[in-house]
């Protein structure tokens, strides 16, 4: 098993059927949560926490099922909306009940997106970047890692994980990619095994609609188009969500140009810091 990644102080927030590792750094007076997205963990923010917490509370939990959890795939409590009810808990463990600041990437910004849904009053703002999700008027696919599922099954790590990355973030991403980011995958390799079950489980347009608060949308300058296509149904929901494009990147923004990445979730949250993000779903239902 990886060692965690430096200077990130390691927690446990003990669940009555599990357990969920997350770090913290920072001691603001409003605290930001940020939600990884698939194959990775809290190490994936290694370039977000100590910049973010020099004016904020950072939280960064490892979702679920993700390193450094021991448990094995596939597992029935791997999904978006199990996520989303953990870190409810998480937020309310540390007295953080007046809500905190959600930034989600990839199949993070779905988890974050049901927090919000199940949480309102726990969300102060939204941030979305590159999501990925299927709005419930859209059809059904087949997963575009169902065959890096079956090379996991067979053996083949890391064939499955290149198949993956370079998929959502452009051809030959996975050789270029540094060590510790192919360690960090690798730890989390078997999570696509429970992943894929949950593989269409869509957002209601009902609840993206219902959504009230500040919300931000982020898309790398390079990112896959589908990713831009999320968003841009977002913003017809949401004509005053604001946008970011982060140049020199592609959908892992946060890690090919973190600055521009922090800057904008920053300026974001310091505009957004007296609302809270509230969702008028009951009535929806």
């Amino acid at each position: 098993m990886t060692s965690a990644a430096p200077n990130l102080p390691h927690h446990i927030l003990p669940l009555d059927d599990g357990e969920l590792h997350y770090t913290q750094a920072g001691d603001g007076g409003e605290a930001i949560l940020l939600i990884h997205g698939s194959l990775c963990d809290y190490r994936y923010w290694r370039w977000q926490v100590p910049a973010l917490a020099e004016r904020y509370r950072v939280l960064a939990p490892s979702l679920r099922g993700c390193w450094p959890d021991r448990q094995p795939h596939p597992q029935a409590a791997y999904r978006v909306d199990a996520h989303a009810r953990d870190l409810a808990r998480l937020i309310r463990s540390l007295d953080l009940g007046q809500g905190v600041h959600v930034v989600g990437h990839s199949r993070g910004a779905q988890v974050a997106l049901a927090l919000a849904v199940q949480a309102p009053a726990l969300c102060r703002s939204l941030t979305l970047a590159d999501p990925g999700f299927r709005f419930d008027d859209e059809p059904e696919t087949t997963p575009f890692y169902a065959h890096a599922v079956e090379q996991l099954r067979a053996g083949d790590v890391d064939g499955a994980l290149e198949g993956f990355i370079d998929t959502v973030n452009g051809a030959d991403t996975w050789r270029k990619m540094v060590g510790w980011f192919k360690d960090m995958t690798r730890d989390n390799a078997m999570t696509l095994l429970s992943q894929i079950l949950e593989a269409n489980t869509p957002v209601r347009l009902l609840d993206a609609a219902a959504l009230n608060g500040p919300l931000l949308l982020v898309g790398g300058a390079n990112s896959p188009a589908k990713y831009g296509v999320r968003q841009d149904r977002l913003q017809q929901m949401h004509p005053h969500a604001r946008r970011a494009r982060i140049a020199l990147a592609a959908h892992g923004m946060n890690l090919a140009n973190p600055r521009a990445f922090n800057r904008a979730v920053l300026e974001f949250v310091d505009s957004a810091r007296a609302p809270t993000v509230s969702a008028t779903v009951a009535a929806a239902r």
